[in-house]
């Protein structure tokens, strides 16, 4: 009997915050269509997370495009087809490296922030204070930050595929003795509606979850400074884990309808 009960105990905390993270995912949902919806909340959260996020971006996309048309070329060099090294940088940027790597770069940044700001409110009773006064803190707090992540994600993502391909033309120009031409040309004949369909949709699942995953270690904030420190290396993590986790299911969905 003491195997079951241990395995009871042991199973109990991890599915009741599984419910919990659903069931404050639905209440933010659904508050999108709700009145009030704090509009110039969802503007500030939206200079923070898209603005703010430019800079990492902009670095994360240039040398990721970069890196790959030197190690593209290498490959292709075997063959005799350099010239096909914007059709893969394209398509590598398009498909993975510039969703997954945009949500990395974002969730590190902004997730965490999520968590550490709704924390620090926790642990000093601000969001009780605000429950006092009548203020539902998902309708305050989360749902402006989903809508906010929702937005901007894939805009960033979208960026970050420009200035990939950008920095892939760079490389192509200066060493691999590739006209514009040939790079863009081949960059943009490769790609169909189905990878930019995959390129837009992995950011909206990933911002989805790096917004929920960031309020929802905040509002589980306990133990003080040390807490909120806690809840912050948490969300960074199971965000970046789960980012992975979704990037290889959508990419089996869009595999197995093409196929």
């Amino acid at each position: 009997m003491r195997g079951p009960t241990f395995l009871l105990n042991f199973l109990k905390e991890p599915v009741l915050a599984v419910q919990e993270f659903f069931v404050l995912t639905g209440n933010a949902l659904r508050n999108i269509f709700r009145k009030p919806h704090y509009s110039d909340d969802v503007v500030l959260q939206m200079d923070s997370i898209g603005v703010g996020s430019l800079q990492i971006v902009f670095m994360t996309g240039f040398f990721s495009g970069a890196v790959m048309a030197l190690q593209m070329s290498r490959a292709l060099a075997q063959y005799g087809q350099v010239g096909k090294t914007g059709s893969l940088v394209s398509l590598t940027l398009v498909r993975e490296l510039g969703p997954v790597l945009t949500a990395i770069m974002v969730a590190g940044r902004n997730a965490s922030g999520m968590a550490s700001e709704l924390g620090s409110m926790k642990v000093t009773e601000q969001i009780d204070a605000m429950r006092a006064l009548g203020t539902d803190p998902v309708q305050k707090l989360v749902t402006p930050r989903l809508i906010a992540t929702c937005v901007m994600l894939p805009l960033l993502t979208v960026i970050a595929d420009f200035v990939g391909l950008f920095g892939g033309w760079v490389i192509s120009s200066l060493f691999l003795d590739l006209t514009s031409r040939q790079y863009w040309s081949s960059a943009w004949q490769t790609l169909e509606w189905n990878d930019v369909l995959q390129g837009l949709l992995k950011p909206l699942m990933f911002a989805l979850v790096i917004s929920m995953i960031g309020c929802f270690y905040g509002l589980r904030t306990t133990g003080g400074t040390q807490g909120v420190g806690r809840a912050t290396t948490q969300a960074v993590v199971t965000s970046t884990v789960l980012i992975f986790i979704l990037d290889l299911l959508i990419t089996k969905i869009f595999v197995f309808q093409s196929s």
